[in-house]
């Protein structure tokens, strides 16, 4: 399954712990990852001996790099591919919202790797830790998908500007950025949550969610504070004052345009740079619409409409050509459907959002 679930007793109550287990493909996650995940967390809510859950991942590069990439290719270019896509992505999502909505305090402590769909288990924890390793990024428009995961939601509540950066280009985020516009609530300086652990198992927890969670907070911010981290040089701040007017324009084609000629001689500006100049055009557009229609919906409604925009994703040509490209034949040179953003036609954009399935068919119906 390459994930492990177990409960640790404490002084008083229990902590439950999830730990991912495939390093050797940096904890990417497979379904069976995502389903099992998911039964711990709901036998958990349910037992009054656990107070609280901590994720975490083995592995020095990487908490989580994302969804098993190799996995969905073999997954949408077989039989049944878009009932896979379905299944994947249902579970998948429904996980991130069960972690966005659930009843016990969720300690995320994330290293390295944190992108894609690792970024969405994150976002989704009441407490989300980075460690200096830390390398966040929904790099998405690299393969021809777009930032899922309830980005809709999370990307949009950062500072003006800076979500729908991160969608277009996949900038990768150091601790100290990821601090800086608030995907992270504390900084600590060891790699491994073991130190953590072992005051979590020290503490007398009650059972009772407000008071748990308060002693919580405190235990948390004592621990960071000991550890008296020093936050390496924001790649971010240097470009955070530019990033809002560029952003802003009456379409995508304008904010492309701005993006791409915007002269910076920054290293890290130039690669978020190139990325959104050699990714995906419909995903662009993908990223412009969904960071939009994202602003009027509920948390819920968020994960349904990306849910359609998945398995629409799944049953185009750009997904399988960028993960050709960049995993299988690893030429880095995907042949996209469409040359540049103003190619793409309005209703080629509109039939991602438009369900395969009537309402009462929805998988994620029941949230």
């Amino acid at each position: 399954m390459s994930i492990r679930t177990e409960t640790r007793t404490c002084r008083e109550g229990k902590v439950g712990l999830i730990t991912l287990q495939s390093p050797r493909n940096l904890n990417a996650l497979s379904e069976h990852m995502i389903t099992g995940m998911q039964a711990a967390l709901d036998e958990w809510a349910q037992d009054p001996d656990i107070c609280l859950i901590l994720l975490w991942g083995r592995g020095d590069r990487g908490f989580c790099a994302g969804g098993d990439i190799r996995e969905l290719h073999q997954a949408i270019t077989g039989e049944e591919g878009d009932l896979k896509a379905i299944h994947y992505f249902s579970a998948e999502y429904r996980l991130d919202y069960t972690l966005h909505t659930y009843p016990k305090p969720v300690v995320c402590w994330a290293h390295g790797a944190t992108m894609g769909g690792g970024l969405g288990l994150l976002a989704g924890s009441r407490y989300r830790l980075v460690t200096p390793s830390i390398q966040l990024a929904m790099p998405e428009i690299s393969i021809g998908l777009f930032p899922d995961v309830g980005a809709g939601y999370f990307l949009n509540r950062l500072p003006e500007g800076i979500g729908l950066f991160l969608g277009l280009t996949g900038a990768r985020l150091n601790q100290a950025d990821s601090m800086r516009i608030g995907l992270a609530d504390l900084a600590v300086a060891d790699e491994k949550p073991d130190g953590l652990l072992d005051r979590i198992i020290d503490t007398r927890w009650t059972g009772e969610v407000a008071s748990d969670d308060n002693r919580l907070y405190r235990l948390l911010n004592q621990f960071a504070q000991e550890q008296d981290v020093t936050l390496p040089e924001s790649n971010l701040a240097a470009h955070e004052q530019r990033i809002p007017s560029l952003c802003r324009g009456e379409s995508l084609p304008v904010v492309v345009d701005q993006l791409l000629n915007e002269v910076n001689d920054d290293p890290w500006w130039r690669g978020a740079i190139d990325n959104l100049r050699n990714g995906c055009p419909t995903t662009a557009w993908l990223v412009w619409e969904q960071m939009r229609k994202a602003r009027q919906l509920s948390l819920k409604e968020i994960f349904r409409m990306e849910l359609v925009m998945a398995v629409r994703c799944c049953a185009g040509p750009d997904l399988r050509e960028g993960i050709r490209a960049l995993l299988i034949d690893r030429d880095n040179a995907p042949k996209w459907q469409f040359a540049s953003v103003e190619e793409v036609g309005e209703s080629h954009v509109e039939m991602h959002f438009i369900p395969p399935w009537m309402p009462a068919d929805d998988p994620l119906a029941d949230l």
